[in-house]
């Protein structure tokens, strides 16, 4: 340390009682090794000014540095329900305490100066590291412990388990994601028979619930790779979604065990696979990731169709591109405007009187009963105009997502 700053240390000694930590803390620039206590009592030496006991009445801290042991004991106690394998610790400091720090800072002019903050987040986190056999993680902890100091309460900020799978839809009528009821907004009422929901169940109601039991969380979100409609199936190896578990108190949960005990919940409704722990960032892949889709469509016209003009109508429609302005079903939550898409292929499996079943394989985000039905010219081209036989999708299956 240079003349300076030992008569700089020297005047704070003689103007603040401080305690080591507090000391040393200060002068983080001039001193680079060793802890704030040790810095402190080595500048001490410097001043010949070694304190014979420790400071605990601390004009900075008041004696905040003292009380980590206990802290770390609220910390201990607050998380032992929970499983996780990094953390964080953030505090809240007394303003009163903070004020002082900062007024000392300006009449020192000290740049580099720790905050007293910082150090008990780094040292109870050091402590806590080997006690628990956990690792602290900055950018991405599973739990975050923050201690108000002044109320020594700990509130927890937990992150969200994510979990990836693919589903089947087995039944129709079911909906994806919730519906509240469009009288009562989800509150609640005799036409929903106080359920505030629109549908009886969901999709994600029916994958979330043994997850939520398991992980005991909280609450949970959803997020489904594009969704299919209402009365479709989905059929094949399953759309891809992710279940986000929020506030678990488990993470470390069977997959092969929630895969079996959901499909046995929800037989004949819903059936997952594929299972995996992820993470929020394949959120943003599955639900931008443009996958194709192919469809079995049961399709009915107002009179018999010609099954050789069928057949020449689907090899037309190989890579053939279609613009569909949003069509009249879900104009009142889409915004009004012309998509184009491809139908990459259209195989005619049988025609039987007034009724055929093709199969299509489509672009993602393709309206595909509004392609068969034409929706009053907002698609075109399309299959009725095509065959020159008004018709409409009397059942729709997806049989594949693919993309992955």
């Amino acid at each position: 340390m240079n003349e300076e700053t030992l008569k700089q240390a020297e005047q704070l000694l003689h103007d603040y009682k401080l305690c080591d930590s507090c000391f040393g803390r200060l002068f983080r620039k001039e001193v680079k090794d060793g802890t704030n206590p040790q810095k402190g009592q080595f500048i001490r030496k410097q001043l010949h000014r070694v304190e014979k006991t420790a400071v605990h009445d601390c004009w900075l801290c008041e004696g905040l540095i003292d009380e980590i042991p206990h802290f770390i004991k609220i910390v201990v106690e607050s998380i032992k329900d929970y499983e996780f394998e990094t953390f964080l610790i953030g505090s809240k400091i007394d303003e009163d305490i903070q004020e002082k720090e900062q007024r000392l800072w300006k009449h020192l002019n000290l740049e580099e100066a720790e905050p007293i903050k910082m150090e008990i987040n780094r040292e109870i986190g050091k402590i806590l590291e080997p006690h628990l056999g956990k690792t602290v993680d900055i950018k991405n902890p599973d739990i975050m412990a923050v201690i108000d100091t002044t109320y020594d309460v700990v509130s927890l900020q937990i992150t969200s388990l994510f979990i990836y799978g693919r589903y089947k839809k087995l039944l129709r009528g079911i909906p994806q994601t919730k519906w509240p009821c469009q009288i009562c907004r989800g509150k609640g009422c005799k036409k929903c028979n106080y359920t505030g929901k629109l549908y009886e169940t969901t999709v994600e109601e029916l994958v979330a619930g043994k997850a939520l039991e398991l992980t005991k969380g909280t609450d949970e979100s959803f997020h489904g790779s594009g969704r299919e409609d209402i009365d479709a199936l989905m059929l094949g190896s399953g759309r891809p979604f992710i279940i986000e578990i929020k506030n678990p108190k488990k993470r470390n949960i069977d997959l092969i065990l929630l895969e079996k005990e959901t499909n046995q919940t929800s037989k004949n409704k819903v059936e997952i696979t594929s299972l995996r722990f992820t993470n929020r960032d394949e959120i943003a892949r599955i639900k931008e990731a443009e996958f194709r889709k192919t469809y079995r469509v049961t399709l009915e016209a107002i009179k018999p169709l010609n099954k050789e003009k069928l057949i020449k109508v689907a090899q037309a429609l190989q890579d053939k591109p279609i613009k569909q302005l949003t069509p009249t079903r879900v104009a009142h939550r889409r915004a009004n405007k012309i998509r184009e898409r491809v139908i990459y292929n259209c195989t005619i499996e049988s025609v039987e009187g007034i009724i055929a079943i093709i199969t299509l394989e489509a672009e993602s985000g393709t309206y595909i009963k509004e392609f068969v039905s034409g929706d009053d010219n907002k698609t075109k081209p399309n299959l009725s105009e095509l065959i020159g036989i008004p018709c409409k999708v009397k059942e729709l299956d997806v049989i594949d997502v693919k993309g992955e």
